[in-house]
């Protein structure tokens, strides 16, 4: 048999498959997926006054809450058709938040938030460099968020690769930042290697602590302004496992 009348035998039996599924249910028998009202983000997106008269012990009680509800299988359905137009003339976060780069942390859903909620900060590793820096002064300085979390996760790899000190490209440069936190630790009593899970947990811890402390370092603005009480600047984990949040 030809490879042309394989194909058409192919294409006619894919062909009738898809009909013989399209014939199971007609449009007005499809299954409708009910969602609870209460699922979905009702919010209104934060006004500028509004932000102004939170303190960032509420903001960090509101981000627990959301971690909260998102353990609890809450989803983070979001009205963005509203949320857009309401946000179109200005925007008022209540945080920003410095993540890692990973796929495996949808930010927003994390915190159980939705459109305008949060500033959004990604970088392999959530390090500090001066984009960084510029970035969190103009979330809080300039836009009026009152909290900075930097947000690691477990089983990171950049901080694998950091443990393993990879050379690679352009990634050496930014692994060498999260080096410091591998060559500074000498509180570990164990295997330091990347396949030891406690020794890359505190690896990871240390570099939210070196990333916080670079923060305070290289930036006279955020220092004062944590000086102040107008902002906090805190440390957070993301348990894969569990979409747990742990703030140190």
């Amino acid at each position: 048999m030809s490879i042309s009348k394989l194909l058409m035998i192919s294409f006619l039996g894919i062909t009738g498959l898809v009909a013989c599924q399209n014939k199971t249910k007609s449009p007005n028998e499809l299954e409708k997926i009910e969602i609870d009202s209460t699922d979905v983000l009702s919010e209104k997106v934060l006004t500028a006054a509004q932000q102004a008269a939170l303190s960032p012990d509420s903001v960090i009680s509101i981000l627990k809450k959301g971690n909260e509800e998102f353990v609890s299988d809450a989803l983070t359905i979001r009205n963005n058709t509203v949320r857009v137009r309401e946000a179109a003339l200005g925007q008022y976060p209540k945080a920003v938040i410095l993540s890692c780069l990973d796929s495996r942390v949808p930010v927003e859903d994390v915190f159980h938030r939705g459109l305008g909620d949060l500033f959004v900060a990604r970088v392999a590793g959530n390090i500090v460099n001066e984009d960084i820096l510029g970035s969190l002064e103009y979330a809080c300085k300039v836009s009026g968020s009152k909290v900075i979390v930097v947000l690691g996760h477990e089983h990171c790899g950049a901080i694998k690769s950091a443990i393993d000190d990879v050379k690679l490209g352009n990634i050496t440069a930014l692994l060498s930042k999260i080096r410091r936190a591998v060559t500074t630790d000498a509180t570990f009593e164990g295997e330091k290697t990347s396949a030891n899970k406690s020794y890359v947990h505190q690896i990871c811890l240390e570099n939210i602590k070196l990333s916080i402390r670079d923060i305070r370092a290289h930036s006279p603005i955020l220092k004062e302004m944590e000086a102040k009480g107008e902002i906090k600047i805190v440390g957070a984990i993301y348990k894969m496992e569990t979409g747990k949040v742990e703030w140190n």
